[in-house]
């Protein structure tokens, strides 16, 4: 039996660069930070005495004889991908629910991908497993989605990953104490109680006019100006207006990625100190991130109060392999 834990992602600047459709024609690249939030697969090779081939365990338990019958989008085309023949159950656990701008799709087949290949003693690098992990959701699926996230919570810790045409080249960043404790303490991470489809956000995204291409371009190099504050010492409120002016652009990509109750939240953080944040992930509700200055911090947090704020660390280890049983041999 294996069992893998991945962590779930906040992305800060460049996200929707990391679609084909973008960096096909033009670099992408995005900054994100990986969290101690995590996502759990299990996957278990079971004996041959079974009622049935494949047992998949998630919002509904499915019971398969073949893979075909399988539900579950990523489960199904994992196992055809690594052709699996023999009888395995898998279950996943989350400490986030899914649908809330995480990264929670991605985490899974991430970790899933992981489970698999330690299941069949397939030693992978993190970019191959991460690299197999897009292909199945983005080109298999056919999902309208970025490969940012595959990546992020397959490599943990803080990254600037750049998309290219030919490749996607992942750098750590930022072992900056400064840094470590402005994630920390001033990042403020919120609940606004909103679950969404993001793929019928993003599909409003994954055909880029030349408008969209010149606001994602912004977008994009808001990854650079976020790294040279840092790297420069300079005044870390100015990364509260730097996420200002992202969320700005990513709503004049598209009417459906905020709405009345998302603005209400946003407007009275920043009514009370912040100098900016954005909606995580695709749009349309789930987590909000508010960047508080140090003497305003306990204001932002009393004026938004009726939230549920998760606190977080960072995680630097990535997809990982938290247990190994060999005792069914092949």
């Amino acid at each position: 039996m294996i069992i893998t834990r991945t962590p779930f992602r906040i992305s800060l600047a460049g996200g929707g660069t990391d679609f084909k459709n973008f960096y096909k024609n033009k670099d992408g690249k995005v900054l994100s930070f990986s969290i101690d939030k995590y996502i759990y697969v299990m996957a278990k090779r079971q004996l041959g005495i079974v009622d049935h081939k494949y047992k998949i365990s998630w919002s509904r338990v499915e019971f398969c004889n073949k893979i075909k019958e399988i539900q579950h989008p990523i489960v199904r085309e994992t196992l055809k991908y690594f052709k699996i023949d023999y009888p395995i159950e898998i279950s996943t656990y989350a400490d986030v629910p899914s649908n809330t701008g995480l990264g929670s799709s991605s985490a899974f087949a991430v970790g899933l991908v992981n489970a698999i290949c330690s299941l069949q003693n397939k030693k992978l690098s993190k970019n191959e497993i991460a690299k197999i992990a897009s292909k199945i959701e983005v080109d298999t699926l056919k999902r309208p989605m970025g490969r940012q996230d595959h990546y992020a919570c397959c490599f943990g810790g803080i990254n600037k990953i750049t998309f290219k045409k030919s490749k996607i080249l992942v750098k750590p960043l930022f072992k900056d104490k400064k840094f470590l404790k402005v994630i920390k303490n001033n990042f403020l991470l919120f609940y606004t109680d909103i679950r969404r489809d993001s793929s019928k956000i993003l599909k409003e995204q994954f055909h880029i006019n030349n408008n969209q291409e010149k606001t994602l371009c912004k977008m994009r190099d808001q990854v650079d100006q976020l790294i040279n504050l840092v790297k420069n010492n300079k005044n870390t409120s100015e990364i509260g207006n730097i996420l200002n002016t992202g969320w700005s652009l990513k709503k004049s990509i598209s009417s459906k990625i905020s709405n009345s109750k998302i603005e209400k939240y946003y407007k009275i953080a920043k009514k009370n100190g912040s100098t900016g944040g954005k909606l995580l992930g695709a749009g349309g509700g789930g987590f909000l991130l508010i960047y508080a200055p140090d003497n305003k911090k306990q204001k932002i947090l009393k004026s938004l109060r009726g939230l549920f704020r998760l606190e977080f660390n960072l995680d630097f280890e990535g997809t990982q392999i938290t247990h190994h049983n060999k005792s069914i041999k092949k």
